[in-house]
């Protein structure tokens, strides 16, 4: 989860696994996967560091990003 702001102050968390789009108009507008869609204070560049940093602790980056060894796996050529 990520914590964002409304423009009227008050914070809310967002589940950054369901964010589909980030864009700013020039407030930034998150719509998550499921069509509803969020104004916030920050800008695109802060939440996008943010989704990084959870999406980190909960270790889906390193399952993602690592090369996986194909010998270990079974695999032929």
């Amino acid at each position: 989860m990520v914590v964002v702001t409304r423009l009227n102050g008050t914070k809310f968390y967002i589940n950054a696994l369901l964010i589909e789009t980030i864009e700013e108009t020039p407030d930034t507008l998150i719509t998550l996967t499921t069509g509803k869609k969020f104004m916030v204070k920050e800008n695109c560049s802060d939440v996008i560091r943010d989704i990084r940093h959870y999406i980190r602790s909960i270790g889906v980056l390193a399952a993602v990003t690592s090369k996986a060894n194909t010998e270990s796996e079974g695999a032929t050529s």
